[in-house]
């Protein structure tokens, strides 16, 4: 599991000195387990991930998710026959979408009852989706094979587009075109990231020299509530097991509700 903020992040919430490094890895872990109990008591997850997905539609013209869909990709019957993406409706139609729905007179493809529908497309939750890439002010330095495990960059530990600096972090999730790539460490001297190629269920492609750079924005508020419910995981003792009120109240409002449209 990947946790959605990262250990920089944390360290600066923190108040960590840059060489106060000595509690690094019950840090790591304190991270790791507080955006796991957070997605798991939402009932989502706060980082996107692309997947083909079967689903049972209860009726031949709605099908009830049980993910938040961020966009949507294509409609497969068992069968192999597809739908066209226009004659589907996503309700809520702002944000991530929860129900699917045809238009008037059309039906699933094939024997839906007996071998449902294939959802494919970007899962996860963000209510705005649209801004969720940052710019890093970056771009590769060099032509990137698809099975390459390092980046080049410009310069790593420079601003993105919004001030943030160090731009790239040990953690982040990276956009390149259509493919993810997971940032696992940061050379700041020799300007080069090493990454997880084709993250998050995205195919590893090749991409040219001056492919631009974008970062992962998690949900601001789920973000600062890792931030919170982690330091609390590092700050109590050992066998803390009920999260404060405080912490409870903010993930109240994270929480999937699953209503039929």
């Amino acid at each position: 599991m990947n946790p959605f903020v990262t250990l920089h992040q944390l360290r600066r919430h923190l108040g960590l000195a840059a060489n106060d490094t000595a509690d690094d890895d019950r840090l790591r872990a304190a991270l790791a387990a507080a955006c796991d109990q957070i997605e798991r008591l939402a009932g989502r997850r706060f980082t996107p991930s692309w997947a083909a997905r079967r689903h049972d539609p209860a009726a031949p013209d709605e099908l009830l998710l049980d993910d938040d869909l961020l966009e949507l990709a294509a409609l497969t019957g068992g069968d192999g026959v597809g739908l066209p993406l226009a004659s589907v409706d996503r309700l809520p139609a702002a944000g991530p979408a929860g129900v699917l729905r045809l238009a008037r007179g059309q039906t699933w493809p094939g024997d839906w009852r007996a071998s449902g529908v294939s959802v494919t497309g970007v899962w996860g939750w963000h209510p705005a989706w649209e801004q969720a890439w940052r710019a890093s002010q970056d771009s590769t330095q060099a032509a990137l094979t698809a099975d390459a495990p390092a980046l080049a960059v410009a310069d790593a530990d420079g601003a993105d587009a919004a001030g943030e600096t160090p731009r790239f972090q040990a953690g982040q999730l990276l956009r390149i075109e259509d493919e993810y790539l997971r940032v696992r460490a940061v050379d700041a001297v020799a300007d080069q990231l090493t990454v997880t190629r084709g993250a998050q269920g995205t195919a590893a492609a090749a991409h040219p020299q001056g492919a631009v750079i974008l970062i992962y924005q998690p949900p601001a508020e789920a973000a600062a509530l890792a931030l919170r419910w982690a330091a609390w995981l590092y700050q109590e003792p050992d066998g803390a097991a009920v999260p404060p009120g405080d912490l409870r109240a903010a993930l109240a409002s994270l929480r999937r509700v699953c209503v039929r449209a």
